[in-house]
């Protein structure tokens, strides 16, 4: 049986290896992934800038969800060259066609004066409270970490927008900012889940601020206790990356729709009636906004709220947890979010159904440069009053 170093020689003629300066060369070329395959504490002391982290022993399990592309060029490092060559060796053997392992790796990356910084990383009790997050190779601390960073506007603290927010402040959405002026009345209890009896006449952003709070202190939660409108909408959205859209009037949907045009963030929708509920998302210029699906406002008659119409409890749970994963598929980058389809639900029939939704190219909203759209109030058109999420 051969000895380590003996199995090390062998492998290490095997494959290629690249000095530090070739190594630094080879990572300035687009397209290039530069993997530390070191343990973890190793990667919290430092690291060379724009690395993916994949320790040693999980490199089987997790390298083709980390990089898929098996053409793309790929330098490991560990800290001496020993583990980046194994790597290297066994990522041919999973069809990787351009590796290479960078002699005396970090320790001499780092002793010859190159460039490295100590990256961020989650603090124990993150890594506690998320750890089945970092068990996804689609998330992992990476996606953390941009979740932490995300800044997501809800637009009511009602039936959509309490599960969605509740679950996005679970999962780790660092900024959750809530538009809302109404009051918690006993009669939002039956659905809107992020309240309760104790807070029963107190305004709705500070009862779900409380209730975020409390169930993750690393979401920061901003109260927007005011009526969205033309005035301010634009300056609203522009601190946030997307919208999670809880509205239950028209009005406020168009505006919506023209102000995150202008701005350039995404809106997911959702919205119930009675026993049914639809949901999409709304991606600026490079899909149909929502004046696309529906050019032209209903007439009032034809457009009765949930407080005239009704609307089965358990039912807005459903769209708003639909609402909260396209959020995190948003945010992260992955799978295929619900831009150009429209996904209805029928509680009754329990019977899910997806429409291909297409963008208008004559738009009179997302047709032209945002520079010229003018932000205007609707209120004239199917509803009463502008009150969000009463859902």
């Amino acid at each position: 049986m051969p000895s380590f170093r003996e199995l090390l020689n062998q492998t290490k003629a095997q494959i290629r290896e690249v000095d530090t300066g070739a190594a630094e060369a080879s990572i300035a070329v687009p397209g290039t992934v530069l993997l530390d395959v070191r343990e973890p504490d190793e990667y919290e002391q430092g690291a060379v800038p724009g690395a993916i982290h994949i320790p040693r022993g999980q490199l089987e399990s997790s390298i083709e969800n980390r990089v898929p592309e098996k053409d793309a060029p790929v330098v490991i490092y560990c800290a001496g060259g020993t583990r980046s060559a194994f790597a290297a060796k066994t990522m041919e053997e999973l069809g990787y066609t351009d590796v290479v392992s960078v002699i005396g790796g970090f320790n001499r990356w780092k002793d010859e004066g190159r460039e490295w910084k100590a990256p961020r990383v989650l603090t124990p009790e993150q890594r506690n409270h998320y750890q089945r997050h970092l068990l996804l190779p689609e998330v992992g601390e990476e996606g953390q970490l941009k979740l932490l960073d995300a800044k997501v506007l809800f637009l009511g603290a009602g039936g959509l927008g309490s599960p969605a927010a509740l679950y996005l402040a679970a999962a780790g959405v660092g900024t959750i900012g809530i538009v809302d002026m109404d009051v918690v009345d006993r009669s939002n209890l039956q659905r809107q889940i992020i309240h309760n009896m104790d807070r029963i006449g107190d305004r709705k952003v500070d009862s779900a601020k409380k209730s975020l709070t409390l169930l993750n202190p690393d979401v920061n939660v901003i109260a927007h206790d005011t009526r969205l409108d033309a005035t301010n909408v634009v300056e609203i959205l522009s601190g946030y990356d997307l919208v999670i859209d809880g509205a239950d009037n028209f009005p406020v949907r168009y505006l919506l729709n023209d102000a995150s045009l202008k701005v350039g963030i995404p809106v997911i929708h959702g919205s119930i009636f009675r026993f049914e509920g639809q949901a999409t998302v709304f991606s600026p210029h490079d899909g149909p906004c929502y004046r696309c699906m529906l050019p032209v406002p209903p007439p009032p008659e034809l457009a009765p709220s949930c407080a005239e119409a009704g609307v089965l409890g358990v039912l807005p749970g459903i769209i708003g947890c639909l609402q909260g994963i396209e959020a995190i598929k948003l945010i992260l980058g992955i799978g295929d979010t619900l831009a150009g389809r429209l996904l209805t639900y029928d509680s009754l029939e329990t019977l899910f159904r997806t429409f291909k939704v297409r963008r208008d190219p004559n738009c009179p909203a997302c047709s032209i440069d945002p520079a010229d759209l003018v932000i205007a109030e609707y209120d004239e058109h199917c509803s009463p009053h502008p009150v969000l999420a009463a859902q």
